[in-house]
């Protein structure tokens, strides 16, 4: 029997009717019992939180990710499934993704149906979830969504409503989950795993700011007034904002802040063409472009790094490394 562990938090898997709207309310048991469990497979329910992840704090992501790192301390633990809401769910994975360093998977999942809805979409992404947790080595975190699997690198929720919610605008996914089993397509690249942070590390306020037009430095500059050690700037195109901006992100890496610079363009990679405020300007201002990583899981990598250490040049060396220092990927993808 393969042993896999069900880590429960929320979301609208577990959401019930409020008498306004919907809220996480079912614990774990409650939500593995509306699915199938594949044969083969013993698990067992850790009840870890139940919130709506558009709430979700980074002392909660830190909490999962030691209780992630907790159960794969039992070697007879053979994968890892946790139900999370899809608000949140790209930027948990990824912050997951970054510190694991175990063969063994880690599989996100959730639904955009809530419990015990007549067409509910969690039955099915559970089940999948579990048969991938069981089925799969070597792939990193992984996010199971409407029979395909994607890694959590540059994983985002792309659609509202429909139960097709997730997928990478600027790659393709790492399997498909059919009656035939998994069948793995790719292996993604992934960066040398980072070190837990230590228990008792302060949590960093880390903003992000967007550009556009008319826009100017002042939430730039009120981030860093409000202690932000870390500031995602949210450009245009290739990554380009203001000459007066690329002077406000000039001035904050002076001050020892971390800032990285994301798109909000759905698809492709910031890069370095555009000088009068452009990426080049950026770039040269000290901030770290964040290839097709968007808002959410650049935060997570400024977050991861600033976490990591608190000298200001290691920390940017760590988020170079986060964004762009990917080790190859083995050959021969296997399930």
């Amino acid at each position: 029997m393969k042993q896999i562990v069900v880590i429960s938090t929320g979301g609208t898997i577990a959401s019930r009717w409020q008498g306004s709207g919907f809220a996480a309310e079912a614990r774990g048991g409650d939500v593995l019992a509306t699915a199938v469990v594949p044969e083969g497979l013993s698990v067992r329910v850790v009840d870890l939180m139940n919130v709506n992840s558009a709430r979700l704090t980074t002392a909660q992501q830190l909490t999962l990710l030691r209780t992630v790192r907790e159960v794969l301390a039992d070697p007879a633990v053979d994968g890892i499934v946790v139900t999370h809401g899809t608000d949140t769910l790209e930027e948990s994975a990824f912050l997951l993704d970054l510190h694991h360093d175990d063969p063994r998977p880690v599989v996100l999942t959730g639904a955009q149906r809530p419990f015990g809805a007549a067409d509910g979409d969690g039955p099915r992404n559970l089940h999948d979830a579990l048969l991938t947790a069981a089925s799969v080595r070597d792939l990193g975190v992984v996010v199971v969504f409407d029979g395909q699997v994607h890694a959590a690198r540059g994983t985002v929720k792309v659609r509202t409503l429909a139960t097709d919610a997730f997928a990478d605008p600027s790659g393709s996914r790492v399997a498909d989950v059919g009656t035939d089993g998994v069948r793995v397509l790719r292996r993604p690249d992934r960066p040398v795993p980072l070190p837990l942070p230590p228990a008792a590390t302060p949590l960093p306020r880390v903003d992000i700011v967007m550009h556009h037009c008319d826009a100017d430095p002042l939430f730039l500059e009120a981030a860093v007034k409000a202690g932000a050690q870390g500031i995602v700037l949210v450009a245009t195109g290739a990554g380009n904002a203001t000459p007066e901006i690329s002077t406000a992100v000039h001035e904050a890496v002076s001050r020892g802040v971390l800032v990285a610079v994301t798109t909000r363009v759905p698809i492709g990679p910031v890069a370095e063409i555009y000088t009068h405020g452009g990426a080049v300007d950026l770039a040269a201002s000290g901030a770290v472009l964040t290839g097709t990583l968007r808002a959410g899981q650049a935060r997570i990598a400024v977050l991861a790094a600033i976490l990591s250490s608190t000298d200001p040049a290691e920390r940017t060396d760590a988020l170079r490394h986060l964004v762009g220092g990917a080790v190859p990927a083995a050959s021969g993808a296997r399930a």
